[in-house]
């Protein structure tokens, strides 16, 4: 019998979410599942989705990072004719054939903003005859909340709705604890997974990155201080003034900004988009300069490389500092502030990052892999 997944994923504005959760669909399929992947966002175009049924839902995004608001890829504030139409996609989505498996992904450890939607959509899938298997994914680390009503609540959902949890870290490096205060809650739930991503694969032909200075910042949305700095640093630094400087621009910045930020590079600086050999690009490179996300931390890590972190820190988000800090206590990299960067200041990190050694932490890796056998197992013990 063909088992089937439905997963949910909500990137609002880096696209680490999408890319963890196409990496679970990915390795699903390759187990002989069936998986159906529903995103609340455009998918990036160089995400590799594979043999996954892609449904588009109706968009929305965060316009910053706030995350106050939800607005439509066109910028228009969501209104409740929009929820009505979202919360039925979603639910029509997951009726459409018979599910063994729902996999939300963040919720309910964030996304509170799509309560509307994905309790609505947990109580469908639980009034079903044949009620799937309920799990979430989340990352290493949880953004921490002001208040501390909305952790517990994640908590009390959880324990509500779910069967399983998996998280995606090395126990050894970062637990769920670390950011969550009612993690005991839910203990008997967690299952850690290794990283998300990071798995060898076969090189890209070329020699880009050799001996290079990579400057990179996701999807782009939130990391225009990281560019214009780095735009300026190199004839700054001492020990990386004499290489070429390869700066990657995400999706997310408008075609005229980029050309902007291509107008603006002096020589020895190359602008580009995002590439698909990243990866490939680090492991050759002189050093990594970008923020801590999840799966940019991952590549570095894998790759060995010296690193400056610039942490995404506005508003109220903590996540990417408390990684960025974790990697530099292992001797990893150097960490600098978003707040009041300069080119000067990024040429002195870049600088102090260079006298690190190269070297390859022993980071828990196969996430994706991992996580789909503890699922399939999970699946197993309930018909047996």
């Amino acid at each position: 019998m063909t088992l089937r997944a439905f997963i949910h994923v909500q990137h609002l504005l880096g696209t680490g979410h999408v890319v963890r959760a196409a990496a679970l669909g990915r390795a699903l399929a390759a187990e002989g599942v069936e998986v159906t992947l529903a995103s609340g966002n455009a998918i990036p175009p160089t995400l590799d989705t594979g043999p996954l049924k892609v449904i588009e839902l109706p968009a929305c995004k965060s316009p910053d990072a706030a995350f106050k608001r939800l607005v439509t890829l066109d910028n228009q504030d969501i209104d409740d004719a929009w929820k009505s139409a979202r919360v039925k996609a979603s639910i029509q989505a997951l009726q459409a054939e018979d599910c063994d498996l729902l996999l939300t992904e963040t919720y309910p450890f964030g996304r509170r903003q799509l309560d509307f939607e994905l309790t609505a959509l947990l109580d469908a899938a639980k009034a079903r005859t044949a009620p799937p298997l309920i799990a979430t994914s989340i990352r290493d680390i949880l953004v921490r909340k002001k208040e501390l009503w909305k952790e517990e609540w994640m908590a009390d959902q959880a324990l509500k709705y779910y069967d399983r949890i998996l998280i995606h870290s090395d126990p050894d490096f970062i637990q769920l604890g670390d950011s969550f205060p009612f993690a005991d809650r839910v203990d008997h739930l967690v299952r850690y997974t290794g990283y998300v991503g990071g798995m060898a694969r076969p090189p890209v032909d070329g020699n880009d990155g050799e001996d290079e200075v990579i400057v990179s910042c996701g999807g782009g949305a939130v990391a225009e201080a990281l560019i214009a700095a780095a735009l300026d640093a190199r004839p700054l630094s001492r020990r990386a003034e004499d290489t070429l400087w390869r700066i990657l621009i995400g999706h997310d910045i408008s075609e005229e900004a980029f050309s902007g930020y291509r107008k603006k590079a002096t020589e020895g600086v190359v602008v580009e988009r995002a590439r698909r050999d990243f990866p490939d690009l680090l492991k050759r490179a002189r050093l990594s300069v970008s923020q801590a996300g999840y799966n940019t931390v991952l590549d570095i890590l894998v790759a060995g490389v010296p690193a400056v972190l610039v942490p995404f820190a506005q508003q109220n988000e903590t996540e990417q500092s408390q990684r960025a800090h974790a990697l530099a206590l292992h001797g990893r990299a150097v960490v600098t502030p978003e707040a009041g960067l300069t080119p000067e200041l990024l040429a002195a990190a870049i600088d102090d990052a260079l006298a690190l050694p190269r070297s390859h932490h022993d980071v828990l890796l196969g996430g994706a892999e991992k996580s789909a056998a503890i699922l399939l197992q999970d699946l197993r013990e309930r018909t047996a």
